[in-house]
């Protein structure tokens, strides 16, 4: 149990956190951020915060551990797993909010899972899909979506511009565009499968 490894689980400790203050409905939060028409719960707020700094491990773990030569067959496992752990809880979670479309949710969702079993096939026989540029991409309009999406479209409500849904129809367009590059690019790990 290396510290990369710790970082990665510490991310997983996050997400049922971030969850509390989402979806559970304490009557001790202090008043809204109000400012005109725009008004913003502190528990999406701290989520917001919360999911920032979980979402800011991923490249921190990874890179401690092929600096520092500690890569381990868990953290192969773990990491993966922790990305889509907290991608699935945060979606699912502004499904239920009401601040995204449930097959959004269900498009990314399916990706990130597929993507993982692709690679997972991949260490199986020995070799590493490594993240292609959509795939780095992807994963920094998703971000950038659900944060948006967390903190009701701050700053640009005031502008008038729904940033929040641009920005996780394109997450979408881009998660099912660099699935499938993924896919292309590594059919040859399908052939052995039989599948």
């Amino acid at each position: 149990m290396n510290l990369p490894n710790r970082i990665t689980l510490a991310r997983i400790c996050l997400i049922p956190v971030m969850m509390i203050f989402l979806l559970v409905d304490f009557d001790f939060y202090p008043a809204p951020i109000v400012w005109n028409d725009f008004v913003l719960p502190y528990n999406q707020l701290i989520a917001a915060l919360i999911f920032i700094l979980a979402a800011s491990t991923d490249g921190i773990d990874g890179y401690l551990a092929r600096k520092n030569n500690m890569v381990t067959n868990l953290g192969k496992l773990l990491d993966p797993l922790a990305d889509k752990l907290l991608v699935a809880a945060i979606l699912i979670s502004l499904v239920e909010m009401g601040k995204c479309e449930s097959w959004i949710a269900v498009v990314i969702i399916s990706r990130e899972f597929a993507v993982t079993g692709l690679r997972q096939i991949a260490l199986l026989e020995g070799s590493v899909v490594a993240a292609g540029q959509s795939g780095k991409i992807k994963t920094v309009i998703q971000i950038v979506a659900i944060v948006a999406l967390l903190i009701n479209n701050f700053p640009f409500v005031f502008l008038g511009i729904p940033f929040d849904i641009i920005a996780i129809w394109a997450a979408a367009m881009i998660t099912i565009y660099s699935g499938i590059e993924y896919f292309v690019q590594n059919r040859h790990l399908l052939k052995g499968t039989g599948a």
